[in-house]
């Protein structure tokens, strides 16, 4: 394999300028990475500084492990971090993962296993000779996140193939050496002129790169992403990188490995857990509907085993033309504008996926400044003229008014949301303003995934907004925790809150076009002391948008599995203000901020005269190409 010659070429590179006495034993890829495994690694981890100029050298990145035959005991490693990790750091479980020889440490406090400067993490590394990962104790425990450990933990001489196999194709020899000749293209196979289905492959002579692979949650019709272009062959495909974890983003990626696909998958650690949540219960939705899957499980394992999780601003090869970074997009947790470095920097291009440009409750807003920019890739889902979007304090007088007029009056308020972002961020908003006695305590049901999701956030709050962040960490006080907030355990007592006394439901599926939201809103609708809020947006085709348009009689299943119309007497609100998105004038105010400027912006998720209107905005403000693409076209950007 001509791979095979460049890991040789690099080993005899990497040899020449280590020391002698680190008694290297392998050198090979590990997916982007290049892992060396010594017999005397305390020599490698004592020239930490040469390690990292090698790296430089030959721009690949480049981990040390310990040979199998010097690392210590199990049960001697695990008394050794007890020893050496202060108690205050609550260390409450310890696995090794022998194939590349990690030993993962959960701990309450990761920050005091790692010490000042990474002190006591170096001490682990020199004395047990395992290389360590800190993981945090999540203070709602994760089914999803176990699982998903498990996988990797089970899987993990098949996942060390997997990444074997990756890292080849990554460092594979260029074909093209000359830049006479390269040329870039983008190839919409959906997500362009609507909202869903987000799809785009970026071509060169050398590799092929899909970001985003979504289902259409509005549209049963056009589901599926156009993969049955002369453009796309999975044999083919270098990478997929995963923007944020909402299906129209990623949910149709494990139907790739049903069908052959066996490359990696690039996003955040938590887009990582948050997909995988919401492909299974997509799965679950599907079954209980009647509905044929286009994936099984088994295949959202396989994904799982071949994701490479990346945090913020850190570069990483995903072809051998082809370096990404991903950088904070304020949308979600763990949401990434994808920042691709193509052919040595002769191209640079960014992908906004979904964005907000503004500090929310629960992020800090998305980021503007990169290194090199040519195209920017811009969602749209707000970029009409009238999108206006009221202040964040202003939607919250909003909510809180008509929670409390509703509650006042006997009735009920019903809030369709989205597992992940809107449910959490008005979690935190309802439990401020009941601590402030502002909003009438009363309970608030939370429905359907987001009690996992929520989870999955105090696992990472890494990701969350700096004041959040201060909240939970140095003041003690963790808004995911609190009382008020009941978990709904079973669709059995659905009818017992609807007949009960009047409170606030959170539950999905914010859009209703499935989940427990819909069941609450066929008890709920005909009576009008009661309220629903919409808190996100409706996408065209939902059940959620026909409500939102003024439909008063919408046929539904009853518990006999029976369609009859149900009459929509309760009150119905829009409050654009917890929207993930950016409103129009933030979009327009983001291409005033970033830097550098692009030359080239195409507008995209966004309704056909959304992404036009914005284009034609964005071609006045900025005076570059500006263009609205189509599905099925191919724009050559280079």
């Amino acid at each position: 394999m001509y791979s095979q010659a460049v890991l040789d070429e690099l080993k005899q590179y990497i040899l020449k300028n280590i020391p002698p006495k680190s008694e290297v034993t392998q050198i090979e890829f590990e997916g982007p990475e290049i892992a060396i495994y010594s017999k005397n690694p305390r020599v490698l981890i004592d020239f930490r500084e040469t390690i990292k100029e090698l790296a430089k050298l030959i721009r690949k990145r480049i981990v040390i492990r310990s040979d199998p035959s010097v690392r210590m005991e199990e049960e001697e490693t695990k008394k050794i971090i007890h020893e050496l990790c202060p108690e205050k750091a609550g260390v409450t479980d310890i696995k090794f993962d022998h194939n590349v020889g990690e030993v993962i440490i959960e701990a309450k406090k990761p920050g005091l296993v790692i010490g000042r400067n990474g002190t006591t993490l170096k001490e682990i590394t020199r004395t047990v000779l395992w290389r360590p990962s800190v993981v945090r104790t999540p203070p709602l425990q994760s089914r999803m996140i176990d699982g998903i450990r498990d996988v990797l933990q089970k899987g993990s001489m098949e996942r060390k193939k997997i990444l074997k196999n990756i890292g080849a194709r990554i460092h594979r020899p260029l074909y093209l050496k000359e830049e006479r000749g390269y040329w870039i293209r983008l190839c919409s196979f959906g997500g362009a002129r609507e909202v869903g289905r987000s799809c785009f492959l970026i071509q060169t002579p050398e590799s092929n790169v899909l970001m985003d692979c979504g289902v259409n949650v509005g549209n049963s019709n056009n589901f599926y992403p156009k993969l049955d272009l002369p453009e796309f062959n999975i044999e083919d495909l270098d990478a997929v990188i995963v923007s944020h974890a909402h299906l129209d983003h990623h949910g149709f990626i494990p139907f790739l490995y049903k069908y052959g696909f066996r490359g990696p998958v690039y996003t955040t650690k938590a887009t990582r857990n948050l997909m995988t949540l919401l492909q299974i219960d997509y799965l679950d939705i599907s079954e209980r509907e009647g509905k044929v899957s286009p994936y099984s499980q088994k295949d959202i394992k396989k994904m799982v085993l071949h994701t490479i999780p990346l945090e913020y601003q850190e570069v990483t090869d995903i072809a051998p033309d082809v370096r990404l970074t991903l950088h904070n997009a304020g949308h979600i947790l763990g949401s990434a504008i994808v920042h691709l470095h193509i052919n040595d920097g002769m191209y640079n291009l960014a992908y906004t996926g979904d964005f907000k440009f503004a500090k929310t409750r629960l992020l800090e807003p998305a980021t503007c400044s990169f290194p090199r920019i040519e195209t920017l890739i811009l969602e749209s889902t707000y970029g009409g003229p009238s999108d206006s979007q009221p202040s964040r304090r202003e939607a919250e007088r909003q909510l809180v008014e008509k929670i409390n007029f509703t509650v006042k009056r006997g009735g009920k308020v019903l809030i369709p949301v989205l597992a992940v972002g809107r449910a959490q961020e008005l979690i935190i908003t309802l439990e401020e303003f009941m601590q402030r006695r502002i909003l009438t305590e009363v309970p608030v049901y939370i429905d359907g995934m987001i009690s996992e999701a929520t989870a999955i956030h105090t696992t990472h709050p890494e990701y969350l907004s700096h004041d959040l962040k201060d909240m939970i960490f140095h003041q003690g006080h963790n808004p995911f925790l609190s009382e008020a907030f009941k978990i709904v355990d079973g669709s059995t007592i659905r009818p017992e809150i609807v007949k009960g006394e009047p409170c606030v439901i959170l539950a999905t599926s914010g859009m209703l076009n499935g989940g427990p939201s819909v069941e609450y809103f066929r008890m709920l609708a005909q009576n009008e002391k009661n309220t629903l809020i919409f808190v996100s947006y409706q996408v065209e085709g939902t059940l959620g948008r026909r409500i939102q348009k003024g439909y008063r009689e919408i046929p539904l299943k009853d518990e006999d599995g029976k369609v009859r119309p149900v009459k929509v007497n309760m009150k119905i609100f829009t409050n654009e203000g917890f929207s993930g998105h950016s409103s129009r004038q933030q979009l327009i105010e983001y291409l005033r901020k970033m830097h550098p400027k692009p030359e080239r912006i195409l507008t995209v998720h966004g309704e056909e005269s959304k992404c036009i209107a914005l284009a034609s905005a964005l071609h006045k403000v900025s005076r570059v190409e500006t263009r609205a693409p189509f599905n099925l076209e191919a724009v050559r950007l280079k």
